[in-house]
């Protein structure tokens, strides 16, 4: 095959990125937005030795899965990866990529168990972050990158957000013309906005504002106090000063130029303080779906529960409310300090938080001879680094309860662990990013 040939390709399975696989004369072609059993004419945009790229030219005959996509940004925005096949199809795709990467990438044969879903595909994003930027005739815009660029594309109200999120940004955009607040220019570092993050509690309502700006200027404050002036829910806006030529979004100076920088919100019955840049599950109704299962896993009554990367506290304060001890660590400071808070609100008087890397910090716990009857851990897609895990089997916990946004990167994790003695009981699906390439899965390890 050459670039720009076309051939008709039947679309066998999807990947964990969300592109069909099918196969023409023993060559594997990976095809976007392409629905498991559609004929399809497929131009061939790249090539490689054993591989391919294609693009749907023509739909011969569409797979009993594929919808209508019901957003307009659809294939352009970079967000998205389902919204062209039934929710069930999806939800069967997700298990397939659960269940490939513990079985390839582990070598691992766990129980798997039915995936958790979602009850409510749309609106249900409790944070997003937007870039800025002017569009071909000087309007300012805001949106989300496009796939594998830094090119924005324009979007009004996002169907995995809250509509409220919609009206925030157009706000906000029509108030810094107004103002002169001008955009970031990526390829020139000037202009003033970079980027606006919105969080909002799922139960309370509270919205928070942070306006990623690349310096301070006097309008801001004037922005701030409009915003909330027109959004009664926003309880604070803070100005992140990003000066860096990066893609990183935060910066690391903060200034509250309104109101106060956190919100509070609910989980599992509990009282949560939320600061801007912490970690708190995008998802709130499916996160108390995970949470519970998780502690349903780890059986934390009289229990010493170590809880890794553990956020401002969800996982543990959640899920251990009768455990003997609640040790937490995370490396985002102000992360630690909503934890401490959190345990203090849900009435925690056995808990302690340290901050740091996990590697580190768990290294000194074991120095100091402390041992765990379960440990939790919820890690970045990266998953855990070799220290991390060394030091986990050093507590030598009865089990190891793992949440992963990452199946490949988990069943990695779970591999190394499994050469170290312990068993990969079980593994769960549970969807908490609907209509993206993204799953949630939540397993059990015992020794």
């Amino acid at each position: 095959m050459t670039k720009n040939d076309i051939i008709t390709l039947t679309i066998e399975s999807v990947t964990d990125e969300g592109a069909g696989v099918g196969r023409y004369d023993g060559i594997v072609v990976f095809v976007p937005f392409a629905a498991v059993g559609d004929e399809l004419d497929v131009r061939i945009v790249k090539v490689a030795k054993t591989y391919c790229y294609g693009r749907i030219e023509n739909i011969r005959k569409p797979s009993a899965d594929r919808i209508s996509p019901d957003c307009t940004a659809f294939g352009k925005c970079g967000g998205c990866a389902f919204r062209h096949i039934s929710y069930e199809a999806e939800l069967r795709a997700k298990e397939e990529m659960i269940r490939s990467a513990f079985t390839r990438i582990g070598g691992l044969t766990p129980e798997f168990l039915p995936i958790i879903p979602n009850d409510n595909v749309n609106g249900y994003r409790n944070k997003a972050q937007y870039p800025v930027a002017r569009d071909k005739d000087g309007k300012l815009v805001s949106g989300f990158f496009a796939v594998r660029s830094h090119r924005v594309v324009p979007c009004g109200n996002c169907a995995l957000e809250s509509d409220i999120f919609g009206e925030i940004r157009g706000f906000t955009l029509e108030k810094c013309s107004e103002l002169g607040i001008s955009p970031y220019n990526e390829e020139l570092h000037n202009g003033v906005l970079r980027h606006i993050c919105i969080r909002r509690g799922h139960y309370t309502g509270e919205i928070n504002v942070v306006l990623v700006v690349r310096r301070n200027v006097p309008e801001l404050k004037k922005l701030a106090s409009m915003l909330v002036k027109r959004f009664p829910d926003i309880r604070g806006v803070v100005a992140d000063i990003n000066k860096e030529r990066t893609n990183v979004i935060y910066g690391g100076e903060d200034i509250t130029l309104c109101g106060t920088p956190e919100i509070y919100d609910t989980m599992l019955g509990k009282r949560f303080v939320i600061s801007p840049k912490s970690f708190y599950q995008v998802n709130t109704p499916m996160a108390e779906k995970l949470y519970a299962e998780a502690g349903k896993l780890a059986g934390t009554d009289g229990k010493t529960l170590i809880d890794l990367y553990c956020g401002i506290g969800t996982v543990g304060i959640s899920t251990g409310g009768n455990a003997a001890k609640l040790i937490g660590v995370e490396i985002v400071p102000d992360a630690v300090e909503n934890a401490r808070k959190n345990a203090e609100l849900n009435g925690f008087t056995n808990a302690e938080f340290y901050c740091g890397d996990a590697g580190k910090v768990t290294s000194l716990l074991r120095e100091k001879g402390i041992k765990a009857d379960v440990v939790t851990v919820d890690p970045a897609r990266k998953g855990c680094d070799t220290a991390t895990l060394d030091n986990m089997i050093s507590f030598s916990p009865e089990r190891i309860v793992m949440i992963s946004c990452n199946p490949a990167t988990a069943a990695r994790d779970c591999k190394y662990l499994a050469e170290h003695g312990y068993k990969t009981v079980s593994v769960r699906g549970a969807d908490l990013f609907s209509r993206t390439i993204h799953v949630e899965c939540v397993i059990l390890l015992e020794r």
